[in-house]
C-alpha cells in the first residue's frame, strides 16, 4: 500500500496529512528543497532507470519512473500552438478528435508587434492550451536571426537583431513556463538556412557568433530562466550542433551557467560518444519509424540507449556524466510533470481566440499608403474586389512543424466579406498556386481545386478590376515546399505563380490597389511604385482574416512595425551579395561550409554600411532598401517633440536615460514604437554605423503627449572582443539615435562614455 500511496501523491490526486509526510521518501517531500530531492531521487534508480530517461519512447514522449512515481515527459511542436496529436511511432495524426487549437500568429508576426507585453500573453495562452493537452514541454519559441530572405524558417524566428529577439523572447518564455510546461527555445544555435541544414558546417567568428546568432539564446536562459533548449541540425567546428563542445558545453552550461535539458533537433544526434560527453541529455526522433520501418526495440537503438549502457558496462565510461544528464531531467519532472501547483488549462477559449486576434492586429505592418487609400471609406469603396489564392488558403495548415489542426481559421476573404457588409465584395482567383489543404493527415473542407488556364484566371480579374471601386490583392507566399516552411529555403527573391504580372495587370485595369502580403518574409516588388497600399499581413493564425479587415477597415489602427530589413533585392542582403549562401561543398560532398563573410553585418547593419566600405571592404555594391527595419506607417502621425538626456558623460557602472516626448499630432489615436540606436564613434575594431538597444511602444489618444524614458548600460555599449573573450566598452564618444525606423532617426544625442 505504501508503493501505491506513493505513485498516487506523485500525480497530486490526493491530500496528505502533516504526519503521512513526515512519511515520505526525500524525493516527494515538498518541503525539502529541490535539488536534495533531486539528489534522493537519483541515488534510487537503476541504470537501466537512468539510461530510459534521457532518450525516447516514441515521436514525441520519453519515459519517466514508474516504479518512483515519475509520469512520462510529453512534448509537442510549438511555437505557434500545440500541434495535433500523432501516433506512437509515425509522423500521420493519431485521429482524434480533442486536439483542435487556437492558432496564433506566427512569431515573425510577435515580433512585428514589438510588444513584449504580447510576447507574455502569447507564452501564457499557450501554455494553458498546453496544460490543458497534458504536454508537459512545447518546442519553441525560434529565436534564431534571419540572415537571408530565402530562410524558409524565418517564419517561426523574430527577426534580424538579436536585442529586438532578446527582448520579445524573455517575456514568451515565462509567460509559458508560469503555466508549469517547459519552454524548448530552438534551434540553437546558427540555424539559418533550410536547404541542407543536416550537412551545413557554419563557418563564422567568435564576434559574430556572441554579438549576432547568441543573444536571444542567452537572454532565453538567463532573463527567462528557460527549462530546457533544442539543439540543431546544422554543424558548427565540425561539431553537430546537438552535441558541440563549444556551444553547449563552454556556453551554454559553462558561461551562462543553464541549468535545465538540451533535447536534440528529431533526428539531430549522430555519434554516441559526442552525445555522452558534449551536452545531449535528451535524445529524440532517431530513426524513429521503429514500428514500422526497422526493428521493434529501436528506441533501445538510440545513441544514449543501449549502445551507452554498453560503453559504461564496459567501462570506457563511468556513469558520472549519465548522472548529470538525469540531474537535469529529474529537474525538469519536477518543473512540470512533477509540479501539483500548475494552473488550470484552457483549450480554444474566447481569452485565447482574443489574444491570437490583438497580437495579429498588432503585428500587422502598414508598409506605404500613398493618397491615405487606406483605411477604406464605405462611401467610395461600395464594390470591392479581392484578388488572390491567399485570400482563400488556410495557412495554419503546413510549412513543416508548425502545421496545426486549428479549430477555425478566418480566411481574408470571408474576413473581409463580415466586415464590409454594406458594401458589395467579388472575388477572382487570379493565379493558382499550390491547392494541396493538408498536412500529415490533417485536411481542411474547402477545395482549391480550378482547372481554368492562366490567361483566363487573369483577364477574369482584370474585368472584374475595371468596375470595383477599389482591389485588394492577397497573394505573397505560403507554407509549401521551397516557400516558408521548413526542411527548405526559398528558391527565388520574386513572388511564386506569376503574381508579378497579375498585379502589373490590375494597377492598369483599377488603380487603387492594396496589396496584403500573407508570409513570414520580404520579396521582390517590382510593381511597387504602381501600387499605393502595402500591407504585411504575416501568417496570423485563427484570426487572421478578422485581424486583417479590421485594419483595411480602420476599426484598428496599424500599429507593426519590421522586424526585418525588406531588401530591393536578393543581392541587397550580405549573405548573397558575397556569394556565401549557401555554402561550399567539400570534395567528399558530404559536408558544406557556409562561411558567414558579412560577419555582424546582418540586415541593417549591413545596408548601413556607406557605399565606400562596401567598395573596398567586401567589393560590392551599395544596398537598396525598399523599407527599413523598424519602419510601419499609421493612420495618424506623431512627432518627436523634445529629447533629454539625464547626463552627457556616464561611468561603467552608470546608466544613462534619454526621455523622449513623443505627440499624436493626428487626428485618430494610435501607437508608436520609440526606437534608440546606439552609434560608436570611434572604436579600435569596426562596428555597425548604429545597433538597436531600446525601443517602447506607447498609445497615445490625437493631440496627447506624453514623455518615455529609454535608457542604456554599459552593455549597450560594448562589443564582443573575441581576442579576450568578452564584452568591451571602449570609453570615448557614442551618440544616442532616437527615431521611428532605421531610416527614420529623429534626435542624435551626443554623450561621453568616461
Amino acid at each position: 500500500m505504501k508503493h501505491h500511496f506513493t505513485l498516487l501523491f506523485a500525480a497530486g490526486c490526493i491530500s496528505i496529512s502533516p504526519l503521512q509526510a513526515q512519511n515520505l521518501p526525500v524525493y516527494l517531500d515538498e518541503t525539502k528543497p529541490l535539488e536534495q530531492r533531486i539528489d534522493d531521487a537519483l541515488s534510487r534508480m537503476t541504470l537501466d532507470e537512468k539510461i530510459a530517461v534521457i532518450h525516447a519512447q516514441s515521436k514525441f514522449s520519453s519515459p519517466g519512473v514508474g516504479r518512483l512515481g515519475f509520469p512520462d515527459l510529453w512534448t509537442d511542436d510549438g511555437p505557434h500552438g500545440v500541434r495535433p496529436d500523432v501516433l506512437w511511432d509515425e509522423w500521420r495524426q493519431a485521429g482524434q478528435t480533442n486536439d483542435s487549437c487556437v492558432a496564433f500568429p506566427a512569431l515573425t508576426c510577435l515580433a512585428a508587434t514589438w510588444n513584449p507585453a504580447m510576447a507574455r500573453l502569447y507564452g501564457e495562452s499557450l501554455g494553458e492550451e498546453a496544460l490543458y493537452r497534458n504536454k508537459n514541454v512545447i518546442l519553441g519559441p525560434g529565436v534564431n536571426i534571419f540572415r537571408t530572405p530565402l530562410g524558409g524558417r524565418n517564419f517561426e524566428y523574430m527577426g534580424e537583431d538579436p536585442y529586438l529577439a532578446s527582448r520579445m523572447v524573455v517575456p514568451y518564455v515565462q509567460g509559458l513556463q508560469s503555466k508549469g510546461v517547459a519552454s524548448c527555445v530552438k534551434h540553437y544555435c546558427l540555424n539559418n538556412d533550410e536547404e541542407y541544414r543536416h550537412q551545413v558546417n557554419v563557418v563564422v567568428s567568435d564576434r559574430a557568433l556572441h554579438e549576432i546568432y547568441l543573444p536571444a539564446f542567452k537572454a532565453a536562459v538567463q532573463e527567462g530562466g528557460a527549462w530546457s533548449i533544442m539543439g540543431a541540425y546544422n554543424l558548427y567546428q565540425n561539431q553537430h550542433n546537438c552535441h558541440n563542445a563549444t556551444t553547449l558545453n563552454q556556453i551554454l552550461k559553462g558561461q551562462w551557467q543553464f541549468d535545465g535539458v538540451v533535447i536534440s533537433d528529431w533526428g539531430g544526434c549522430h555519434n554516441t560518444e559526442e552525445a555522452i560527453v558534449n551536452g545531449l541529455d535528451l535524445e529524440f526522433g532517431t530513426w524513429t519509424d521503429g514500428l514500422t520501418m526497422g526493428k521493434t526495440n529501436a528506441y533501445d537503438l538510440y545513441h544514449m540507449a543501449q549502445a551507452y549502457k554498453t560503453l559504461i558496462k564496459q567501462g570506457k565510461y563511468t556513469t558520472r556524466e549519465l548522472d548529470e544528464k538525469v540531474r537535469r531531467v529529474l529537474r525538469l519532472f519536477y518543473r512540470t510533470t512533477m509540479n501539483r501547483h500548475k494552473p488550470q488549462g484552457f483549450l480554444c477559449s474566447e481569452a485565447h481566440y482574443a489574444t491570437a486576434l490583438r497580437i495579429a492586429q498588432e503585428g500587422i505592418v502598414l508598409l506605404k499608403n500613398e493618397g491615405q487609400l487606406l483605411p477604406l471609406d464605405p462611401n467610395t469603396a461600395r464594390r470591392i474586389l479581392v484578388v488572390g489564392e491567399n485570400a482563400i488558403k488556410m495557412m495554419t495548415v503546413g510549412g513543416g512543424s508548425s502545421s496545426l489542426k486549428a479549430q477555425h481559421e478566418i480566411l481574408p476573404l470571408d474576413g473581409i466579406r463580415a466586415r464590409f457588409t454594406n458594401a458589395q465584395v467579388d472575388y477572382a482567383r487570379g493565379y493558382v498556386g499550390d491547392t494541396v489543404q493538408s498536412y500529415d493527415g490533417v485536411t481542411v473542407g474547402r477545395s482549391l481545386r480550378d482547372d481554368r488556364p492562366a490567361s483566363e484566371l487573369l483577364a477574369e480579374a482584370v474585368t472584374k478590376a475595371k468596375a470595383a471601386d477599389v482591389v485588394i490583392f492577397v497573394g505573397g507566399l505560403n507554407k509549401s515546399d521551397h516557400q516558408d516552411s521548413e526542411s527548405h529555403d526559398r528558391q527565388q527573391y520574386g513572388l511564386p505563380y506569376d503574381q508579378d504580372a497579375l498585379i502589373e495587370a490590375l494597377t492598369q485595369a483599377n488603380p487603387r490597389l492594396v496589396y496584403v502580403g500573407i508570409s513570414g518574409n520580404c520579396v521582390a516588388m517590382p510593381w511597387l511604385s504602381k501600387v499605393p497600399a502595402v500591407v504585411q499581413g504575416w501568417f496570423s493564425g485563427s484570426e487572421s482574416g478578422k485581424a486583417i479587415a479590421s485594419v483595411l477597415a480602420g476599426d484598428v489602427n496599424p500599429s507593426g512595425r519590421l522586424p526585418f530589413t525588406w531588401y530591393a533585392s536578393l543581392n541587397d542582403c550580405g549573405a548573397h551579395a558575397l556569394n556565401t549562401y549557401p555554402g561550399t561543398w567539400r570534395d567528399d560532398h558530404q559536408i558544406i561550409d557556409e562561411e558567414y563573410r558579412e560577419d555582424i553585418f546582418v540586415g541593417y547593419r549591413w545596408t548601413d554600411l556607406p557605399a565606400r566600405t562596401l567598395r573596398k571592404q567586401f567589393n560590392v555594391g551599395p544596398a537598396r532598401v525598399l523599407f527599413p527595419f523598424g519602419h510601419g506607417l499609421s493612420y495618424t502621425t506623431f512627432q518627436i517633440v523634445q529629447v533629454q538626456a539625464d547626463k552627457r558623460e556616464l561611468t561603467p557602472a552608470d546608466r544613462i536615460s534619454f526621455t523622449v516626448s513623443v505627440q499624436n499630432t493626428g487626428q485618430r489615436a494610435g501607437q508608436t514604437t520609440l526606437q534608440l540606436y546606439v552609434s560608436d564613434k570611434k572604436c579600435s575594431v569596426p562596428r555597425p554605423v548604429k545597433e538597436l538597444k531600446a525601443f517602447q511602444k506607447v498609445m497615445l489618444q490625437p493631440g496627447e503627449r506624453r514623455d518615455v524614458t529609454l535608457t542604456l548600460d554599459q552593455q549597450a555599449l560594448s562589443f564582443y572582443d573575441a581576442q579576450q573573450q568578452r564584452w568591451v566598452a571602449e570609453p570615448g564618444d557614442f551618440e544616442a539615435l532616437i527615431g521611428f525606423s532605421a531610416g527614420d532617426i529623429v534626435s542624435r544625442q551626443a554623450f561621453r562614455l568616461k
